[in-house]
C-alpha cells in the first residue's frame, strides 16, 4: 500500500516536491507497480491538458472589449 496520494504524485510530477520527497517517491515507484500506474494515468493526463487549446468566442471578446471602453467601474 502506497504512502502517496494523488496530490503528491501530481507534485513530483510538476517537479514541485522537496528533494526529500522526490527520493521518497522514486524508491517508492521502483517497488510498487500500483503508484507507478497512477503515476502514468497522471502523466497521461497532463500530456492530453497541455496539448488542448481553447479560445473564448469573438462574441464574448468584443462584449469585453465594448464594457472595456465604457469605463465603468464594477463594484464587489
Amino acid at each position: 500500500m502506497s504512502l502517496f496520494t494523488p496530490e503528491d504524485l501530481l507534485l513530483y510530477l510538476y517537479k514541485e516536491t522537496t528533494p526529500e520527497q522526490t527520493a521518497a517517491i522514486e524508491l517508492a515507484l521502483q517497488s510498487d507497480w500500483t503508484l507507478r500506474e497512477k503515476l502514468a494515468v497522471l502523466q497521461t493526463s497532463k500530456t492530453r491538458l497541455d496539448a488542448l487549446v481553447e479560445t473564448p468566442r469573438t462574441e464574448v471578446v468584443l462584449n469585453v472589449l465594448k464594457y472595456a471602453a465604457t469605463g465603468e467601474k464594477v463594484s464587489h
